[in-house]
């Protein structure tokens, strides 16, 4: 369905303002989707993404390397971290070489946990069917180029 039928806009200043009003709605249309699969998981977006970093990971890694990694930039990857502790998804221990560093792993449970939502997050992508591969990466490339503008 095209955007204006969507909102029941049928005007816009610009194709740029469209754009952005096209972003913003289709944003919240992603979050809202997720959100229903994080409550039903008992995590936050950003844990989950912690969990996926450090499965992607060969080593154990230092709490700047994983913010270095997590999409959501502005997060505080101690305290998602300690959060995740307390679910027993990750540990942590102090670095060999330098004491005052701590590195983090995850734990057996943090490992069964993704591999459950394995087959959801395959669910999500099939649902995004109606997109070619080449309009995946058009639409990449797109993002990419917007984001590379900003000042």
């Amino acid at each position: 369905m095209k955007l204006e039928e969507e909102i029941n806009q049928k005007k816009f200043t610009s194709e740029t303002q469209k754009l952005i009003i096209n972003m913003i709605y289709t944003n919240n249309w992603l979050e809202n989707k997720m959100k229903t699969f994080f409550d039903e998981a008992k995590l936050t977006p950003q844990q989950y993404n912690v969990l996926r970093i450090l499965r992607g990971s060969k080593d154990s890694l230092s709490t700047n390397q994983i913010r270095e990694r997590m999409l959501d930039k502005m997060s505080d990857a101690s305290r998602i971290v300690d959060r995740l502790i307390l679910k027993s998804l990750v540990s942590k221990k102090t670095d060999t070489t330098d004491k005052r560093l701590v590195q983090v792993e995850i734990t057996k449970k943090g490992l069964k946990l993704l591999e459950s939502l394995d087959p959801r997050i395959s669910e999500m992508e099939g649902g995004m069917i109606g997109l070619t591969k080449a309009d995946s990466v058009l639409m990449n490339a797109l993002l990419d180029k917007m984001r590379a503008l900003k000042k």
